[in-house]
C-alpha cells in the first residue's frame, strides 16, 4: 500500500484499518453513494457515503498523478453522520 499513497495518507489509512470504523454488528457496509470533484487537471477528490443498518458514514480521498503518471493517495478522512435536518 505504500507506493499508493504519499505522505500522511498511509499514516492515515493504517490508523483506519486498525480501528475499523465502518464494522458494525448486523448489517454489513453498503456504497450508497459516491462521487468527485476535480479542482485541477491531475488531482482528484472522491466520496463514498457508507450505510450499515441506521448509520451512515462519509470517506473522502485524495488522489493526485505523480511524474510518473501513477495516482497516489494523499489524504483521507472518514466523517460521522452528518446531523439530520431540522434535528436542531
Amino acid at each position: 500500500m505504500l507506493r499508493h499513497t504519499r505522505g500522511r495518507a498511509y499514516d492515515e489509512l493504517a490508523w483506519l484499518a486498525e480501528r475499523g470504523p465502518l464494522r458494525t454488528r448486523g448489517a454489513r457496509p453498503v456504497v450508497r453513494d459516491i462521487g468527485y470533484y476535480e479542482p485541477r487537471p491531475g488531482a482528484i477528490e472522491a466520496f463514498a457515503r457508507i450505510g450499515a443498518g441506521d448509520r451512515l458514514r462519509a470517506m473522502a480521498f485524495r488522489l493526485e498523478l505523480g511524474q510518473d503518471l501513477r495516482w497516489r493517495c494523499t489524504a483521507v478522512e472518514l466523517g460521522p453522520r452528518p446531523p439530520r435536518p431540522g434535528s436542531d
